[in-house]
């Protein structure tokens, strides 16, 4: 795999609250200079984000619910709306934890479509799972009500919780989702011998505040 196959699998990543719209600016750089897949950015930077990005086809993406995926589902689908609106074509939303542990599978898959349904047309949707929450039952479930929702990723984890994205955790994803849906791992993606194995494991998209490192370290 090449270095620029590799970074078109990379979602450019600062999630951090005090990120500084300086921050964000060289985060958009770096995405046009290495050729990443995207940004990923909390909502409020959607807008700048969007202005940087023009004609550069590096997309942007933000998340949503996030990171504990607690709020209610009318206020991701209007976090959503405002989102896409701004300029963002992909949504990373966190799914309900409690209500997967509640086993209240109808709430978990109705919060999906309504996100689905508030991204519309040509907008991707991401459910993040928080995988080290979950027991592998729960994230090979969780993978399923989200690929019937009409979700078109799965991915482990915000990268604010208990851990990150391990190897084992993307095989059962990718075994629960198939070859039809993308999987994404992100937390703790930070260089290329992981990035590697998890990629071989069935990711399909990286979640990385590290692209950089990771890139100017892969092998071809």
């Amino acid at each position: 795999m090449t270095k620029a196959e590799v970074a078109q699998m990379i979602d450019h990543t600062l999630l951090k609250p005090e990120a500084t719209k300086e921050q964000i600016k060289a985060l958009c750089e770096e995405a046009k200079e290495y050729g990443f897949h995207s940004v990923c950015v909390n909502s409020s930077y959607v807008p700048y984000c969007a202005e940087l990005l023009k004609d550069s086809g590096v997309a942007v993406c933000t998340v949503v619910g996030f990171p504990l995926g607690a709020m209610s589902t009318k206020g991701k689908a209007a976090e959503t709306e405002i989102a896409v609106k701004d300029g963002a074509t992909e949504i990373d939303m966190v799914i309900h934890v409690g209500m997967i542990k509640s086993k209240d599978w109808d709430y978990v898959s109705e919060d999906i479509k309504a996100v689905v349904a508030a991204a519309g047309e040509g907008v991707l949707v991401k459910v993040i799972l928080e995988t080290c929450l979950l027991t592998d039952e729960e994230i090979v479930e969780a993978s399923k009500v989200a690929k019937a929702a009409g979700a078109d990723f799965v991915k482990t984890s915000t990268g604010f919780s208990t851990g990150g994205a391990t190897v084992k955790d993307v095989k059962l994803m990718r075994e629960a989702v198939g070859p039809e849906l993308g999987v994404k791992a992100s937390g703790g993606v930070r260089d290329a011998a992981f990035a590697k194995e998890v990629i071989e494991a069935g990711a399909t998209r990286l979640g990385a505040s590290a692209g950089v490192a990771i890139l100017e370290d892969w092998a071809e």
